[in-house]
This record gives structure tokens, C-alpha cells and sequence, in this order.
């Protein structure tokens, strides 16, 4: 027998927990259909997500076929796992505009054509209509309050933090364990994964299904990260403090994603080629063996970087991010890429000066004033006779120098440094 999913997700570090119910056997002999919640209160997925969505995609390259389950209606009530308070309630336009987000950003993981097509659903489709009695009558008999209370992310709520728990999110359990009902009966969807911290509710639905149906069910979690030192996958100190590392460009640009990954710690890196890009195990114990024989060169990190950026954002987008890289990082500019150059506007300070000035020629030491460089004109003359001032990366040691259109990258802009890491873009207008 050739591996299954299981064994793929398994030798990269995905798996936390598997239910013993012989969902290896059932991935050697089936076409599973693997369901993953996502929650829809927020408009952009973040790295922390990306996890599940890579199980996802795994599942689909090797011939089956994933299940995007928006919590549009669950996402009304909130999830308590791993949440130390009650989570503000979304209005319906929220939950739908969030889920069509959704789902651009899920296509980029995996395909909702083609043969093994994704499905994205939404749960507001067959929870919104429900009727109390009814639910509870069919439903909640099925449940114990005992083992409900006994489940960590409840118990956690009641007596770690002293938070309570409302009864609305006390019932988040049985509306997750019914779409894993629901998605079985409607959609033949035999398996659940999610965090680790859903193992509680993942088995809830597989047990539901059991009484129910009398059917079979299966369950995995994915590990819950950390960095190295600690830090909760996905989140980058900056001066504004932590900060999440968003999908949405709009929230997170493509550069500061890339730089995000260039950062890894070396401690990290292998394990995350493994869980972040589909780059084979091979392929990896090559760029480990290039880690340990040369740890400055940092090409691990800059492979993880280009392949996870050009998975969410594009090839176009990640080739310019790495050329935006590169010249932050002190490669001489001769030429840019248009892309490069809007990038780079992005992550340093602009000023712009007329054509007019620069045809004629602007003194380099007037440019280190005017961009704030230099704080005076001898100061700018000190800086650029030992040799700290750099136009386009290239040091200037000639306190008489003039910048002009001949060094406009694309006609449009001179890229001025000050020291090691300075930036300043000069843009023509």
C-alpha cells in the first residue's frame, strides 16, 4: 500500500491527535471528504490559520476532498476554546461578507473546481432554521452535561480564569457536533479535523453520528504553534508591539509577510518548510543539510519566504518582495522591477522632487537634508566624507556630488541611504 494522507501529514508534523476509528485504512481505500470550521468573525485568515488549510490542501492533492465549513450560524454564538472571554456576536452582513473573503483566500490553498473540487459551505444554511424544542428533543439527549463540563475548553473557562461561561457558548459543542452530523447525512463527509483544541468537540460529532446513524466518523487535530522562543505562530514584534501576520494584503503586505518568514528562527525553519509549503521532504533535507554546513547564508528562510508569498500573493508579487528584500538588505540598485519599486514605496519614506530640479542636477547634500538624512548641511558633508551616505546602494564619498535623471530607477525614483539601514526614496515628479 502506497502512503495515504495520513502518513503524508504525519511525517511533516501535522498531526496532534487521531481518532482510532481507521481513518488510515478508510484514506488507503476511500475518497474521504474532510471537514475544517472556519470561523468567520474576522476578514482576513491569519498564519495561525493556515495549519488546517494546509491539511486541507493535503487531503486534496492526494484524492480527496476537502470541506470549508463557514460557521456562519455558529459563528452568531462563538467558540469558547482557547478564548479566556465571550466573543462579540456578528451581524449576518458581517458573517457573509467575512465568508466571500473567505474563500478567496482559501482558493489560493486548493481548488474549489476540477476533479476533488473544495466546497465551501455555510452552516447558517441548516442551523438558522432550526427549531428549539425540536433541536433539543433530537439533539441534546444525545448529550451529557457531566462530560460536556468535563471538556478542557469548557473546564478551562469554569476554573482557570474563574470567567463563567454563558449558555450560549455552553451549547457551541452540540452545534458543531450536529454539522458534523449534518455534513455526514447531506454530504457524506466522513472526517473533521481542527486545532487541538477541538479534539473535544470532533469527538462529540463522531459520537453523535454513531447514535444518530449508526455511522462512522473520523477525527484529527493539528498541533497548536509556537515558535521557538515561544512566541504563538503568526504574531511579529514591532515597534507597535505584537501584531498579527494577516492573509490580506491590505493588512499585511506582501513584504512584511515575506520578511516575517526571513526571520525565522533557525530552530524553526525546517519544521516550517514541512508545514508551510509543499516542498518535498527531499527537497527540504537539502536545504537542512545547507542550514547546518552554512547557517549565514539563511537560504531555508529565503526558499520558505518565496514559496509561502507566492502561494497566497502570487509569483509576481513574491519576486518583488525578494527584490525589495535584497536591496533593504544592501544589494547595489542598477535596475528594478516596476512591482519592486511600488513595493518599496510601501516600506520607506517618500519624498518627492520635482523633474526640473533633478534634470538640472541636485546637490547629494542638499537630498540628505531635504529627506532628513542629515539634520544640516554639515552634517550631510560629514556623512558623505566617511562614507555613509549611499545613492542606490552605492557609497557617494564626494561632498560635491549631484544626484540627477541618470540615477532614477525606471525614471522615477533614487533610492538614498544613510548608515546601514537608513532608507529614504527620492520619487520624481
Amino acid at each position: 500500500m502506497g502512503k495515504t494522507v495520513i502518513d503524508i501529514l504525519e511525517e511533516r508534523g501535522f498531526i496532534e491527535q487521531i481518532t482510532d476509528t481507521g481513518m488510515r485504512e478508510a484514506a488507503a481505500t476511500q475518497t474521504l471528504k474532510c471537514y475544517v470550521g472556519f470561523d468567520p468573525t474576522a476578514q482576513s485568515l491569519h498564519l495561525g490559520h493556515v495549519i488546517p488549510v494546509m491539511g486541507l490542501a493535503h487531503f486534496q492533492r492526494m484524492g480527496h476532498i476537502p470541506i470549508a465549513l463557514v460557521g456562519g450560524g455558529t459563528g452568531m454564538i462563538g467558540d469558547p476554546s482557547g478564548k479566556t472571554v465571550e466573543r462579540q456576536l456578528l451581524s449576518k452582513d458581517d458573517v457573509e461578507e467575512n465568508a466571500r473573503r473567505l474563500r478567496g483566500q482559501l482558493s489560493k490553498f486548493f481548488a474549489f473546481d476540477g476533479p476533488h473540487a473544495a466546497l465551501l459551505l455555510n452552516n447558517a444554511e441548516w442551523l438558522m432554521p432550526l427549531k428549539l424544542v425540536d433541536f433539543l428533543r433530537d439533539i441534546g439527549k444525545h448529550f451529557s452535561v457531566n462530560s460536556m463540563i468535563a471538556k478542557e475548553s469548557v473546564r478551562w473557562r469554569l476554573e482557570e480564569r474563574g470567567q463563567g461561561i454563558s449558555f450560549t457558548e455552553f451549547t457551541y459543542m452540540l452545534l458543531q457536533a450536529y454539522d458534523f452530523y449534518y455534513l455526514h447525512k447531506h454530504h457524506g463527509c466522513a472526517a473533521q479535523a481542527g486545532g487541538k483544541d477541538q479534539w473535544g468537540n470532533i469527538t462529540a460529532g463522531i459520537e453523535l453520528i454513531r447514535r444518530m446513524s449508526g455511522g462512522s466518523a473520523h477525527g484529527l487535530t493539528f498541533p497548536l504553534l509556537t515558535t521557538a522562543s515561544g512566541v504563538k505562530i503568526g504574531k511579529t514584534e514591532g515597534a507597535q508591539g505584537s501584531e498579527m501576520v494577516w492573509l490580506d494584503p491590505q493588512l499585511t503586505p506582501p513584504y512584511r509577510m515575506y520578511q516575517y518568514w526571513i526571520n525565522t528562527d533557525d530552530r524553526d525553519v525546517v519544521k516550517f518548510l514541512k508545514l508551510f509549503t509543499f516542498l518535498g521532504l527531499e527537497t527540504i533535507g537539502e536545504l537542512e543539510e545547507i542550514l547546518r554546513q552554512n547557517p549565514g547564508k539563511r537560504e531555508p528562510h529565503r526558499v520558505l519566504a518565496l514559496e509561502f508569498t507566492k502561494m497566497v500573493h502570487g509569483e509576481e508579487a513574491a519576486k518583488s518582495v525578494r527584490e525589495v528584500s535584497e536591496i533593504l538588505f544592501g544589494r547595489e540598485v542598477h535596475e528594478i522591477s516596476p512591482e519592486a519599486l511600488d513595493a518599496l514605496a510601501v516600506e520607506v519614506p517618500v519624498t518627492r522632487i520635482s523633474k526640473d530640479r533633478l534634470q538640472s542636477g541636485m546637490p547629494l547634500v542638499d537630498a540628505l537634508i531635504e529627506t532628513k538624512l542629515a539634520k544640516s548641511k554639515r552634517a550631510a558633508r560629514d556623512l558623505i566624507g566617511q562614507g555613509g551616505a549611499y545613492v542606490n546602494n552605492g557609497a557617494w564619498k564626494d561632498i560635491e556630488a549631484r544626484i540627477d535623471l541618470n540615477q532614477a530607477l525606471l525614471g522615477r525614483a533614487v533610492l538614498l541611504r544613510s548608515g546601514k539601514k537608513t532608507y529614504h526614496l527620492v520619487m520624481v515628479s
